[in-house]
């Protein structure tokens, strides 16, 4: 009898444990970067925006060890991008009838999937106009330290919990100079 209620009991934890939801998010975290002028809302165009070391270096994803994505590639951002109803990129020129977002939470913005273990306080974000004719002029180089409330948290509930401080999932405001 005492092995009918230990089975009986193993079986009931068991299964209560298997039915955990999980987010199409889980253990992935972005980071978006809004470059813009001062006074304007628009990013800015032909930027190349990636993480770098204390060294200015960009950093390498040796084994995933930093993204889930592009294994031993440096980390850069990428521009979000427009989609129309079936989920197909959309080019400028493209009629559609209803676009959206592809990340509706970054809009007009540069982001990069990282791991929610990424180390932030380690590293910056390095942002350079390597495409001055596609922006209207040259813009100054600007290297801005990553803390964790930088980090795209998907999947949590730490989001709602947080009162005090830094609010989290707020893109990296980055207003860009002239030379």
């Amino acid at each position: 009898m005492r092995y009918f209620f230990f089975i009986f009991f193993l079986i009931h934890f068991t299964s209560n444990a298997q039915v955990a939801q999980h987010c199409g998010y889980d253990f992935t975290s972005y980071f978006v970067v809004n470059a813009h002028e001062s006074g304007k809302k628009e990013s800015i165009e032909g930027l190349k925006v990636s993480i770098v070391n204390v060294f200015g270096l960009e950093v390498l994803n040796v084994n995933n060890l930093y993204s889930w994505t592009d294994s031993n590639k440096p980390l850069v951002f990428l521009p979000n991008y427009k989609i129309d109803n079936q989920g197909n990129k959309i080019n400028p020129t493209s009629k559609v009838e209803k676009e959206r977002w592809y990340f509706p939470f970054a809009k007009d913005s540069y982001l990069l999937s990282i791991k929610s273990t990424f180390p932030a306080d380690d590293f910056s974000v390095k942002i350079e106009d390597i495409d001055g004719s596609a922006n209207g002029g040259e813009f100054k180089t600007q290297i801005i330290k990553l803390v964790p409330f930088n980090m795209y948290v998907l999947c949590s509930s730490k989001v709602r919990e947080t009162q005090f401080g830094p609010k989290m999932n707020r893109p990296i405001e980055v207003i860009l100079e002239k030379k």
